[in-house]
């Protein structure tokens, strides 16, 4: 978000810290991808929630009435808040709402110690995806059913991962939001990240690293940029020697393969 819409966003999510903290955090990031969802697929109703034209309280007012009894005092709140800010696009609404439907998931991951794997089973299941074609394309199929989905999602992961890693990677197969399912997993493993204000570092290698290397490697990478760093560690073949990191556009590459086409581009200079 830029602008008028990120400055909004901060004041939501004042909002939302200041009611979330006696709220069911599971429940509540259901209720606020919902009503995103809702405000994705009706798109006068969004329009007209959104309308910088109408009174702020007029567009809270009428949040309010939309939701009050159908979900938790604390989902209405952060929605009627997001009703009264402004945005510099009508998407940015439910982009707000669909972002802090994440904090409260990447919050209820932390209170039960399990914020870690959470962002290593988004990363993971990226992957699995990636690999699989016919999954890939199943969960994809814009014609499928959205139950049907999150049944596929349930038999695949039920039980076998987090139940905050099942609820986020359901809402970006089920509702992509015109993302790919691969930028929607690590748009909200970012999210996830911070919430312990923490950067997320791809590493690819020719080779599985071992638990003392990844170490050494997260100490030198939060050395560098002050910041705690979480690994995400992808074995390639291809990389043949050495290991790639990125964080965000930034790319440290000591691979064989980097280094060959450094020295390609500096002859073709």
């Amino acid at each position: 978000m830029r602008g008028l819409s990120r400055s909004s966003l901060v004041e939501v999510e004042e909002r939302f810290n200041a009611v979330a903290g006696t709220a069911d955090l599971g429940t509540l990031c259901d209720e606020l991808f919902a009503i995103a969802d809702l405000l994705d697929r009706e798109h006068s109703l969004r329009r007209a929630l959104s309308d910088p034209a109408k009174p702020a309280e007029l567009r809270a007012r009428t949040m309010r009435a939309l939701l009050s009894g159908k979900v938790s005092e604390a989902a209405v709140a952060t929605a009627e808040a997001a009703a009264a800010a402004k945005w510099s696009s009508g998407i940015d609404l439910p982009d707000a709402l669909e972002r802090l439907g994440v904090v409260a998931a990447a919050a209820e991951a932390e209170g039960t110690g399990t914020l870690d794997e959470v962002e290593d089973e988004l990363f993971r299941f990226g992957r699995v995806m990636a690999a699989n074609p016919l999954l890939r394309r199943a969960l994809a199929n814009d014609t499928a059913p959205e139950e049907a989905k999150r049944q596929l999602l349930r038999d695949l992961l039920g039980g076998k991962t987090a139940p905050t890693s099942v609820r986020l990677i359901s809402q970006v197969a089920v509702h992509p939001r015109g993302r790919s399912l691969e930028s929607g997993l690590e748009e909200f493993g970012l999210l996830v990240a911070q919430q312990r204000q923490r950067l997320v570092a791809v590493v690819r290698s020719a080779v599985e690293l071992t638990e003392q290397q990844k170490e050494r490697l997260a100490t030198w990478l939060s050395t560098s940029y002050g910041r705690d760093v979480h690994l995400n560690v992808e074995v390639d073949p291809r990389v043949i020697g050495g290991f790639s990191v990125r964080i965000g556009d930034e790319i440290i590459d000591t691979t064989i393969v980097g280094r060959i086409e450094e020295v390609r581009r500096r002859l073709a200079g």
